[in-house]
């Protein structure tokens, strides 16, 4: 039987070291959430929306660990995985590692640990602990070269985000995101931009999704 294994970062897009689970969990879930902001409209009942960005999805799943036919300490088991929370064994990183999770063939879920809560249920005599149930939960994580492969970043129908540099205007700005310096309003309007001559190096500004998209060149 396949057992669902845990691969820990060691280097650069390099993973290793893989925690195999003791018994596969009965229930995995995953959870994304997908943020819309509403457009208040005077004469609507029902508000427009418009989305600004996305939410990592979490995996949450329990990890059983028994070791009481083997007697030993099932911690050497159980910490394994609480060092995945930790900077402690990766100090080369000055982080928590990232994880791939795989079940089989092929990667189905990667991600960085952000909760972890372990139940001991069963000890010996001598207080070892023997059994062990951990609850744990995987924010997912994607860099921003891989990021950027698989988005269309280019097309004025997505909303995005950018840094003003010095010498920007809304109006250079528009000409850059959308190819017509016109269309500098609906940047103003998503940032509540009141003067568009005040316009500071530095500022993050929501750059909004336009209906139809980028004009075609010539128009």
């Amino acid at each position: 039987m396949e057992k669902l294994k845990i691969s820990v970062e060691t280097g650069d897009h390099t993973f290793g070291n893989p925690i195999v689970a003791l018994f596969n969990p009965n229930q995995i879930t995953i959870d994304k959430t997908v943020p819309w902001t509403s457009l208040a409209t005077a004469t609507r009942d029902v508000p427009d929306a418009q989305f600004t960005h996305g939410e990592a999805a979490t995996l949450s799943m329990d990890l059983f660990f028994d070791t009481y036919e083997q007697r030993t300490n099932v911690k050497l088991q159980t910490d394994k995985v609480y060092h995945l929370a930790t900077v402690e064994q990766h100090g080369k990183f000055h982080r928590p590692p990232i994880c791939r999770l795989s079940w089989g063939a092929g990667i189905f879920f990667q991600g960085v640990l952000t909760h972890l809560s372990q139940r001991f249920t069963m000890f010996l005599a001598d207080g070892t602990p023997v059994r062990a149930t951990l609850s744990c939960t995987f924010r997912q994580w994607r860099s921003a070269k891989d990021e950027k492969s698989i988005q269309k970043l280019e097309s004025a129908d997505v909303a995005k985000r950018r840094i003003v540099k010095r010498g920007d205007t809304l109006s250079s700005i528009a000409n850059e995101e959308y190819r017509d310096p016109t269309l500098w309003r609906p940047i103003a309007d998503a940032n509540g931009i009141v003067n568009p001559r005040l316009l500071m190096a530095g500022t993050a500004l929501l750059i909004p999704a336009l209906r139809g998209g980028i004009p075609p060149v010539g128009n």
